[in-house]
């Protein structure tokens, strides 16, 4: 027989990810709905996403943080096609989202001085063979392979290349340290729940100082410019978007990082994700038939946890139609390019009591499918 409890909310996605708890439409702040961007109240709102998200996060003094278009993809691209091509580039790999900007560095850019770092899924690269005398690119966390870098000791302090780190399933969920990084990417539907197409970019002093010393030396799209006659665009990192941003996203973002403060901020959103990551794990050490695909337990990522089972393809399959069928759990299936298995967002947003109502599901669907 099923279980006979069931999640509150069965939104597991990883990507748009679930909504805060007692999230409300109505109750946005919608002010702005109407009005430019470019309004007072326009650039206000603006303006205060990008200090709020430096304040909760802690960002060190000279950093600036900009919302651009493209959602994570648009922000990643921008700074590599800004930025890259001054020197070398070591590029890590081990899963799809860090593959896909392997691809554009070699194929796009074509930069001649690049060196692939790979890994296969479930792996890290290693880590201890980059050089930092280049550019180096990488995924703080793989969002389709559930392995993430378990710290930032890799990296030194007195590196001579610019470190461009996608954070897009980290950032508000992991520790991460911030003077070690010098290009941050993110977006908004991820860990905050928040809604799509729009990109977060946070740039440190030394990534500024090449912004404003070099230039490409192929033509720069206008969503992907960042200076002006040779300095930093300073209106973009105080809310005065490149083009039309959503204003109702805008309100949703800012309702998200209010929702965080109130619960700890930075803090509070970290050990809520740590615990839900807590249910799975312990389920996962009492079933024989799961497991993470992350090979090793220090780079398990805590927000998308991607599983595998002693189960075929099909079999998977059929497990995620069940639980859909089931309004159990929505959207849980490994990401297309990934190895057969599960993956349940364990960010903030999403609930431990919930996490606990889905375990006995996953027994009872793999009872169903390998009957």
């Amino acid at each position: 027989m099923p279980p006979t409890v069931k999640p509150n909310n069965p939104n597991f996605s990883s990507g748009p990810c679930a909504k805060r708890p007692g999230y409300d439409v109505s109750q946005l702040q919608l002010d702005t709905l109407g009005r430019s961007h470019r309004s007072a109240i326009g650039k206000a709102a603006l303006g205060l996403v990008c200090s709020e998200t430096a304040r909760i996060l802690g960002l060190p003094a000279g950093y600036r943080v900009a919302v651009v278009p493209g959602s994570d993809t648009g922000a990643i691209e921008m700074a590599m096609w800004a930025l890259l091509g001054a020197r070398g580039v070591d590029v890590l790999e081990w899963e799809t989202f860090s593959a896909t900007w392997t691809n554009d560095i070699m194929e796009q850019l074509k930069l001649p001085k690049t060196r692939v770092i790979k890994a296969d899924y479930g792996d890290l690269p290693d880590l201890a063979s980059v050089n930092f005398d280049n550019d180096v690119v990488f995924v703080w966390n793989g969002t389709t392979s559930g392995v993430k870098v378990p710290d930032g000791n890799w990296i030194p302090e007195d590196r001579a290349g610019l470190t461009l780190c996608d954070a897009t399933s980290a950032i508000f969920a992991m520790e991460m340290p911030w003077h070690k990084l010098d290009v941050i990417t993110y977006s908004w539907q991820k860990v905050l729940g928040g809604e799509g197409a729009h990109g977060m970019l946070i740039l440190s002093p030394r990534a500024i100082t090449r912004l404003e010393s070099y230039t490409p030396p192929w033509p720069m799209p206008k969503v992907f410019r960042m200076t002006a006659n040779g300095k930093l665009n300073e209106s973009l990192f105080k809310g005065d978007t490149i083009n039309t941003p959503s204003m109702l996203c805008v309100a949703d973002y800012l309702d998200a990082l209010q929702w965080a403060e109130s619960i700890g901020s930075l803090k509070g959103l970290i050990a809520k994700s740590q615990a839900n990551l807590k249910v799975i794990e312990d389920f996962v050490a009492v079933n024989d038939w799961i497991s993470f695909l992350a090979s090793d337990p220090a780079t398990v990522s805590n927000t998308s946890v991607c599983l595998t089972l002693k189960a075929s393809a099909e079999q998977v399959k059929k497990m995620v139609a069940l639980l859909d069928t089931e309004s159990v759990a929505y959207d849980i299936g490994a990401y297309k390019d990934a190895p057969a298995g599960l993956r349940i967002w364990c960010g903030a947003t999403v609930e431990a009591a919930d996490l606990m109502a889905l375990m006995p599901w996953l027994t009872w669907a793999y009872a169903q499918v390998k009957t």
